[in-house]
């Protein structure tokens, strides 16, 4: 059983972390970490719990500790914002925890794995070009936007090479933390605007899509445009989607593409990894955020409505959950990656 620690562990994210650690057969949440009005606290007293379940027993009467590099743990999930971990993520990656991000800031350095394990499992080898002058080093997850449309992707990728995709997100209000979008802006609203999120979608999927040469990362070269848009739904993101492949492929192609997708960790035998990573809705009303976000206990992508488009090649819709496929459960399932290719193990003090 390795030891984790919880980074911004009171906050949205860091929430679904403790929820989602709780119980799990590898690891056990062995630190709890905040910010300095909840240091010294109880995490029961220090946390405005908002998941619909209790706080686990096993965390709750644990004091929250500061941010340092001392520690009681093997490694780190990071559930803080980028202008903390800007400085936090490095700091402990010096210090030699491994620190698997939720956060932005190191996403797009040529050097940090931008991790999805069913699309790009080999790119933790990027953690060997890693200099912190110890045995830590940053793995990151992609936005919670991006999760979906890359899953939806790869498979397209892979059989018939993809030139071009037009996105348009509906994305779900957890997705803004807590508290979020205020509530004259949520209710009955849709807001057209994500700060930073359409550029997200643009260029992180060429980077989970790119191909390792030794140590270098050739990214893919897919043009996409994005347009983000918040809507009054608690979780789930839905992405309506349009495609060009680079060549020819028939309505069942595409259908069989997506249906006959096996992902490439499905032999490790990963606790997080659901057991069909691609679910493919024949009824034309399906996906719907309120019946289907929790599909594979949240780690399902869901895709429906292929067909025909008139102006790229295919379209469809995709359906993921934002907090845990998106979040939490992503970086959760990273880790055990790492543990399995012998990259993640008991820290040395």
């Amino acid at each position: 059983m390795l030891r984790a620690g919880i980074l911004g562990a009171t906050g949205a994210v860091g929430q679904k972390f403790v929820e989602l650690l709780d119980g799990h057969p590898w690891f056990e949440t062995t630190a709890l970490v905040a910010s300095g009005r909840s240091t010294g606290r109880q995490y029961r007293e220090a946390v405005n719990w908002i998941g619909a379940t209790e706080i686990p027993a096993s965390v709750a009467s644990m004091d929250v500790l500061p941010l340092g590099d001392d520690l009681p743990c093997d490694f780190v999930f990071s559930g803080l914002h980028a202008s903390i971990a800007d400085q936090a993520e490095p700091m402990l990656a010096r210090a030699g925890y491994p620190v698997i991000s939720n956060a932005k800031s190191f996403r797009m350095h040529s050097n940090v794995p931008l991790l999805i394990p069913e699309v790009n499992p080999d790119h933790t080898s990027l953690i060997k070009v890693q200099d912190w002058q110890s045995q830590g080093y940053i793995v990151t997850n992609p936005n919670c936007s991006t999760v979906g449309l890359t899953c939806a992707l790869k498979p397209l990728h892979d059989t018939f090479g993809v030139n071009a995709v037009q996105v348009t997100t509906m994305q779900a209000l957890s997705g803004a933390g807590y508290p979020g979008v205020p509530s004259l802006d949520a209710l009955a609203n849709i807001v057209p605007f994500i700060g930073g999120e359409e550029d997200k979608l643009v260029h992180e999927p060429n980077k989970l899509l790119g191909t390792l040469v030794e140590t270098e990362l050739l990214p893919a070269s897919i043009t996409i445009s994005a347009q983000c848009n918040r809507v009054p739904v608690l979780e789930g993101h839905m992405e309506c989607v349009s495609v060009k492949l680079e060549s020819d492929a028939s309505k069942d192609e595409v259908h069989d593409a997506f249906e006959s997708s096996v992902s490439p960790i499905a032999d490790l035998h990963l606790p997080s990894e659901p057991k069909k990573f691609l679910h493919v809705f024949e009824d034309e009303r399906f996906p719907q955020p309120r019946q289907h976000s929790n599909l594979g206990a949240g780690m399902t992508v869901s895709i429906g409505r292929i067909r025909s488009c008139e102006v790229l090649d295919y379209k469809f819709v995709v359906l993921s959950h934002n907090t845990v496929r998106g979040a939490a459960g992503g970086a959760i399932l990273n880790a055990e990656l790492l543990m399995k290719q012998g990259l993640l193990g008991t820290r040395n003090t």
